[in-house]
């Protein structure tokens, strides 16, 4: 964590359905990683996309949190000085960061599809932003025009931003963002704040410290930690854990039939046997560790045990 600040830590699910074992053992790692440091956690609803947001399922998702034995300082539920904890309700403090982007002339207005871009794009399967955008309507800046449809706000990435961030558990990452992903997208052409510009929003509103989750978003902080500067602040510190997948290797929170711990309590099992099968998974304890809490685990943390691995596969 950034010297002199107090450890912040926080678990910002998105609302798409029951909690499955791969989400729960983010929370319960960032948990763990919050306590050990005598700090603070948030709980964070992330329903910035709301035909992929299910009714009810955020609630059901805290439930389960509490279920495992887990608990939370600051939250929808609870409340705290950083409120609202839903995304949805934040909108206003994003639209004062892009306009304090616009200000700057980092932004600017994109009208081009994904298939115009694939055609001239140099990288066409580069990541979650999909092919690397070749920077067509950047010289168009923010300026209204006829548009063909309505438009993105794009990022203008500085063509030296070179990013380098020590992951407590991944290691050193490096990347020049204009040549790996180029300017990516802050506001959708439908209207939706994209999650790179929410979450780093949030992450300074709420003075995140430690982000602590799955390595499969770790392509993601070199944009936020260039927010982050563009915006005034600092980017917290990363600590990607190995992302847990099914048993034959695909992700579980895509996979068809991944068990949720919701399906798991409903089938009888008991909340110590669940957050052993966790633990082991993630090699936090031995293989014969069959029932744990978390305030056991915490007694036990030894975050080195995480350091250097990127994926495990549940039983």
């Amino acid at each position: 964590m950034s010297a002199g600040r107090p450890y912040r830590g926080r678990f910002a699910p998105s609302p798409t359905g029951d909690l499955h074992l791969g989400s729960a053992a983010a929370a319960l790692v960032a948990w763990l990683d919050a306590r050990a440091a005598g700090g603070a956690l948030v709980v964070r609803v992330e329903d910035l996309d709301p035909p992929r947001t299910v009714p009810g399922a955020a609630d059901r998702q805290m439930d389960d949190l509490r279920w495992l034995g887990l608990d939370w300082d600051e939250g929808p539920d609870v409340g705290g000085p950083h409120t609202p904890y839903v995304q949805s309700a934040r909108g206003a403090r994003y639209e004062g960061a892009l306009a304090a982007l616009a200000g700057r002339g980092l932004t600017y207005l994109c009208d081009c599809s994904r298939a115009e871009i694939a055609r001239v794009a140099s990288a066409p399967h580069a990541g979650d932003e999909g092919p690397r955008y070749p920077g067509t309507c950047r010289a168009l800046g923010m300026a209204p025009r006829p548009f063909r449809r309505a438009p993105a706000v794009r990022f203008a990435v500085p063509a030296d931003a070179e990013i380098a961030l020590d992951d407590r558990w991944q290691g050193r990452h490096v990347e020049r963002v204009a040549e790996q992903v180029g300017d990516f997208v802050l506001r959708r052409g439908d209207g939706v704040f994209a999650y790179q510009l929410a979450v780093v929003v949030d992450d300074l509103a709420m003075e995140i410290t430690d982000v602590v989750r799955g390595a499969d978003l770790l392509g993601s902080s070199a944009r936020q930690a260039l927010l982050a500067r563009a915006l005034g602040g600092e980017a917290p510190r990363f600590a990607h854990l190995p992302l847990v997948l099914a048993s034959d290797g695909a992700r579980l929170a895509k996979r068809a039939g991944s068990p949720s711990i919701r399906g798991r309590r409903e089938a009888g099992e008991r909340s110590p046997s669940v957050v052993a099968s966790i633990a082991r998974v993630l090699g936090l304890v031995d293989a014969s560790v069959r029932q744990a809490t978390p305030r056991e685990l915490l007694a036990a943390w030894n975050p080195s045990r995480l350091v250097g691995v990127a994926s495990v596969r549940a039983p």
